[in-house]
């Protein structure tokens, strides 16, 4: 029987004392966020923001640097304290006291810049390390420091904290994870100055801009505030997360249809005895090639012959860009694959892998939408001991499944991306670090929003304002990247949502103590995700040196539009940021140059350099009215530079 009734009473009240005071510790330690840890980057030169969470009026005290700062907790559990302004230098320890105690080590104080934006700003360097391999292995950059936050979304309300990460240093081993834009950038600045910087990135692939801006900052777009209220309300966005979730472990669970898989013997092992396979050329799309409107799964399949003295050693097989996903077997074995379009296809072969004379390669490419295939114009080879092989040329195909069409309404239902919805990125992913004393801040996007540039033009600014307010630092230096060339040539004058897109970025200088990098030169006609990450780095870098420096007397810029002046049948252009003088990047004559009529029915136009303008006339238009450049997706050679080597930003006067 139980004397549970016999337990003296004191000792019930003590044990419940012991109880409810180890709650009470346990919940008024004093707790920081994510970005004030081990290794962070404090801003220097201004009162510097350093806060946290504990217990309603706890006290807290901060030391650094010789001196102490006191908090006391609000009625939330918030408190904070603000640094006298800080030289550069460290490391330094930070020493929080409350019922608790923090020690902060390995804290330097220099220049601190939020990096943020979609997926070229995330390419880390890792993406790039055939390109910048010599970087990578070379990268001793201490003082350069890091933070990524992991993609999360909040479609709610601003969070308090970001998820879980940690500052890293710019070496041969971390320094793959850092965005390769934002590192060339502080590379070049520290290189300069000496002065340790420190990176925050907020970025994720394919996303829009509404997604990173407050509910505030977007009080101006009626139809984005109707699209918030209704994400805020559970009853309306889980049960379409549940539709997309079942739909998904429905084809997950669906039995496999591949052909190449479900056979006996399967397409990939070297048993297998191929028949009724065709010819297709590796680069290139099978929709152009007799293949209509597959989407699907396709195998490729050739013998390579590979010489003695290319195996025994780790090689590298270069398969470009496939679209969309694909699986590389050779001689029967699984080797490499990839799930998505987007990365360039680098995989390593362990020594062994190949052997002398003919080896089996066999590609299993899956398609969901679009053109299916390899993507023309990248890298198709194998290299081992110095040795290169091509693996361009005519390949043997068949098609292994036929994805049926998809039918439904579209739109939400059928599917839902938090990450694309208004504000979700913002709420996650930025407001939680507003609080982290910043020098400026880097952006690199736009093209989601492709679609609709004329919002767009309405959408940037509004961003720009909406971050100035939430971290109440003035006009903080904002910079920004125009988007490059992408996508086929066109060669007669056409319209362009990416020039569109780009106009918003050049008109968005207006906004005061911005400041942008052309990149008009740096992309690539079939990737949206170009290789060059350096010179984007290195042009924002020259543009904080300017704008945020005072480096009065650097070109920052290419030449940017200022006016246009018509005199018979004629246009003269004339532009800021001209440096030492306009050129042609190549000797050749200026192109890209178009001028219409009141029509505004553009036609190439003749364009030569006179001083710090250009003349432009076509003798198809005796009475010009508007002139463009560079006015298309891809102006591919457009060759208009100032001497510094900087490209002129495309423009048009007929908007």
């Amino acid at each position: 029987m139980s004397n549970h009734r016999n337990f003296p009473k004191n000792l019930v009240t003590v044990f419940l004392l012991f109880f409810f005071l180890s709650a009470y510790q346990a919940n008024s330690q004093v707790k920081l966020p994510q970005l004030v840890s081990d290794g962070m980057v404090l801003q220097r030169d201004a009162k510097t923001n350093v806060w946290g969470w504990a217990a309603p009026g706890e006290k807290v005290t901060v030391k650094f640097k010789g001196k102490s700062y006191r908090a006391t907790a609000d009625a939330n559990g918030n408190w904070a304290i603000r640094l006298a302004p800080l030289k550069a230098g460290g490391p330094y320890t930070m020493d929080i006291k409350a019922s608790n105690r923090l020690v902060i080590k390995d804290i330097l104080v220099g220049d601190v810049y939020l990096c943020s934006g979609q997926s070229n700003m995330v390419h880390q360097m890792s993406l790039h390390n055939i390109t910048y391999a010599e970087d990578i292995a070379t990268a001793d950059y201490p003082q350069i420091r890091h933070f990524w936050i992991p993609t999360t979304t909040n479609l709610e309300g601003p969070a308090q904290d970001l998820p879980p990460g940690s500052w890293k240093s710019a070496n041969p081993e971390d320094v793959n994870n850092f965005s390769a834009v934002a590192y060339f950038f502080a590379r070049k600045l520290y290189r300069q100055y000496k002065i340790p910087i420190g990176l925050i990135n907020a970025s994720v692939g394919g996303t829009p801009i509404e997604a990173w801006m407050s509910e505030e900052g977007l009080k101006d777009f009626a139809p984005i505030l109707a699209t918030i209220e209704k994400n805020r309300d559970t009853s309306y966005v889980n049960p379409i997360r549940r539709r997309a979730l079942a739909a998904a472990n429905a084809n997950r669970q669906k039995a496999e249809q591949d052909k190449g898989l479900t056979g006996a013997v399967k397409w990939y092992e070297t048993a297998y005895e191929p028949k009724g396979w065709r010819t297709i050329n590796i680069p290139g799309y099978w929709e152009d090639q007799g293949i209509k409107d597959l989407n699907g799964v396709v195998w490729y399949r050739r013998e390579i012959e590979v010489p003695a003295s290319m195996t025994g050693v780790p090689a590298k097989v270069f398969l470009g860009r496939i679209v969309d996903a694909d699986v590389l077997y050779i001689n029967g074995n699984q080797v490499g694959n990839t799930t998505y379009q987007y990365p360039q296809r680098r995989y390593s072969l362990p020594a062994g892998t190949l052997k002398p004379g003919k080896n089996l390669f066999v590609i299993r490419v899956t398609n969901n939408g679009g053109k299916g295939g390899f993507v023309p114009d990248k890298p198709y080879y194998i290299v081992a001991n110095e040795q290169t092989l091509d693996l361009k040329g005519y390949w043997q195909y068949k098609v292994g499944e036929v994805y049926p069409p998809v039918s439904g309404s579209g739109g939400m239902e059928s599917g839902f991306s938090a990450q694309n919805q208004p504000t979700a990125l913002y709420n996650a992913m930025v407001a939680p670090a507003t609080n982290y004393t910043l020098k400026g801040i880097l952006w690199y996007q736009g093209e989601s929003n492709a679609g609709n540039p004329t919002q767009y033009k309405k959408l940037l600014p509004a961003l720009i304002a909406d971050w100035r307010n939430k971290w109440q630092q003035g006009n903080i230096p904002f910079l920004y990247v125009q988007l490059p060339n992408f996508m086929e040539v066109n060669y007669t004058p056409s319209e362009s949502n990416w020039a569109l897109m780009r106009e918003a970025a050049l008109q968005s200088l207006s906004v005061p103590n911005t400041a942008m990098a052309v990149t008009i030169d740096l992309g690539e006609w079939n990737d949206i995700h170009p290789d060059n990450k350096k010179d984007v780095g290195e042009r924002l870098a020259l543009a904080a040196q300017k704008l945020i420096y005072g480096e009065k007397n650097i070109v920052a810029s290419g030449p940017l539009f200022q006016s246009a002046n018509v005199a018979g049948n004629k246009i003269t252009v004339s532009f800021t940021d001209t440096g030492s003088g306009l050129t042609s990047i190549d000797g050749e004559e200026l192109n890209w140059f178009a001028v219409a009529g009141a029509d505004k029915k553009f036609v190439w136009a003749n364009a030569r350099i006179e001083g710090d303008k250009v003349v432009v006339w076509s003798e198809e238009v005796p009475e010009p009215k508007y002139v463009r450049y560079g006015w298309a997706d891809n102006p591919d050679g457009a060759n208009l530079y100032n001497k510094e080597g900087l490209p002129a930003s495309p423009f048009r006067t007929d908007e």
